[in-house]
């Protein structure tokens, strides 16, 4: 009799057990959910002269040196620290302001009537034939030359810094807020904004 208690016991115990689990609200098991992936959009290409620049001066040196592999890379990184630094002073996009500078001198190989040693990044005064135009006594000078002479086009304001563009008093201010303007004024060339356009258009894919 006692055997059998302790096996009656034991079977209450067991019961008792399941009855309480049986009670209990099942667990539900945990739903994975995917997030969404993060779309980071690109910035819109530039077309105004007037503006901030979105190019890392990483990115920038970094793409000038893969268009031309023999320039030193501590002169490229200068030279465009040297663009974002006068663009920003002025209220000029550097990216555009990089990129014709890309286009006037064929990344800095030049090869034309304008030689390296005149830091005339833009053809200031170039004006085909053997004419070599604007000289500057550094590449500092001669990038700040052309922000000035971008400004000019751009808009009316007055500059912020002092005048050292000669070629200045002939641009009629604020006649080319967009780079379109540039073609057949600053340049001859008709396809002039197309062709800043394409650089810019290729600077943005590959820092974006």
């Amino acid at each position: 009799m006692k055997a059998f208690l302790i096996s009656i016991s034991q079977i209450l115990v067991v019961l008792a057990f399941f009855s309480c689990a049986a009670v209990q609200p099942a667990v539900k098991p945990e739903v994975i959910t995917e997030k969404p992936p993060v779309i980071i959009e690109k910035p819109e290409i530039p077309s105004f002269i007037m503006g901030q620049g979105k190019i890392s001066a990483l990115k920038l040196s970094t793409f000038l040196l893969l268009n031309n592999q023999y320039i030193n890379p501590a002169y490229a990184i200068e030279l465009v620290q040297f663009y974002i630094e006068e663009a920003s002073f002025e209220g000029v996009n550097h990216d555009i302001a990089f990129a014709q500078m890309c286009l006037e001198t064929g990344f800095l190989r030049f090869g034309g009537d304008v030689k390296p040693n005149q830091y005339n990044f833009a053809g200031l005064g170039a004006i085909g034939g053997g004419e070599p135009g604007l000289s500057f006594p550094d590449p500092r000078t001669g990038v700040r030359a052309q922000i000035q002479h971008l400004k000019a086009y751009g808009c009316e304001d007055p500059l912020n810094g002092t005048l050292i563009n000669p070629r200045f008093r002939f641009v009629r201010r604020g006649s080319a807020p967009t780079i379109e303007g540039l073609a057949g004024t600053w340049a001859a060339d008709k396809q002039y904004a197309v062709k800043i356009n394409t650089i810019l258009q290729r600077m943005y894919e590959y820092s974006f």
